[in-house]
């Protein structure tokens, strides 16, 4: 499964702008920032960690490794995306990786969750993220289990 990054834009070049105070202080003011990322003042706001990517491999026909990227731009030593899970259908939660300490410096940050064992009538399986003061929540990946149909 192909892992999917955010895209980076940077909106810099010539403005066709009259030259004026105003349009130099503009000019100077743009910045480059991932494409569809909030900007630092909605990062303040934002709750939950949303998980970007997922990559699972079959370990045994009920045992699947999986590997996650969560971005969580508001991360802090003293708050931080503390875990993400591995659903089914109706919430049911096959595996918690518990994360200890903040990624602040690593965005997205990818960390592995090996061993999980989901039932054989299982097709797909949702991840989700949660943050240390708000709980679960934000953008989840849905991903089909490899040799299930």
């Amino acid at each position: 499964m192909k892992a999917v990054m955010p895209e980076h834009s940077c909106r810099a070049g010539r403005l066709a702008l009259p030259a004026s105070t105003f349009a130099l202080s503009l000019a100077f003011s743009l910045a480059c920032f991932p494409v569809g990322a909030a900007a630092p003042a909605d990062v303040a706001n934002k709750k939950y960690p949303d998980v970007v990517s997922v990559k699972v491999q079959p370990r045994g026909p009920t045992t699947f490794d999986f590997e996650v990227t969560v971005s969580s731009p508001y991360d802090s030593p003293s708050r931080y995306a503390d875990a993400f899970r591995v659903m089914g259908e109706g919430g049911k939660v096959f595996g918690v990786r518990e994360l200890g300490h903040d990624h602040a410096g690593e965005q997205p940050f990818t960390r592995d969750l090996h061993g999980v064992s989901i039932p054989p009538g299982v097709i797909d399986v949702q991840v989700q993220g949660r943050d240390q003061q708000y709980g679960w929540g934000g953008k989840k990946a849905r991903v089909r289990l490899p040799g299930r149909q």
